[in-house]
């Protein structure tokens, strides 16, 4: 069970439930796949809804390696995420939330 207190949000890939997590090391670990742009151009797009496919497999895959997978962007193109491309895309955009926010407070 994810954690939202923990910065914990919940990925279902091929039926087996994992926890994702953007740690710090998450987090760098995604700044070095981004090639162009910073976090906050990353964190603007998903406000602004212009965010790419390629900027959600590159949220999931650090979130999910965050919480301890040991998986690769390339093992994450042939797994089912549950719920598909569009909860793919709110689980992305829930890691920025709860990466930087506390839960409960706008």
């Amino acid at each position: 069970m994810a954690n939202p207190w923990a910065g914990e949000v919940a990925v279902v890939l091929d039926g087996v439930p994992h926890v994702a997590k953007l740690t710090l090391g998450a987090l760098a670990e995604l700044e070095a796949m981004l090639e162009t742009g910073t976090m906050l151009d990353l964190v603007r797009r998903f406000e602004e809804g212009a965010f790419s496919t390629r900027d959600v497999l590159a949220l999931l895959v650090a979130g999910l390696r965050g919480g301890g997978w040991a998986g690769t962007a390339a093992d994450l193109r042939t797994v089912e995420i549950g719920g598909g491309p569009v909860a793919a895309a709110r689980i992305a955009a829930e890691l920025l939330a709860r990466a930087f926010t506390v839960p409960g407070q706008a």
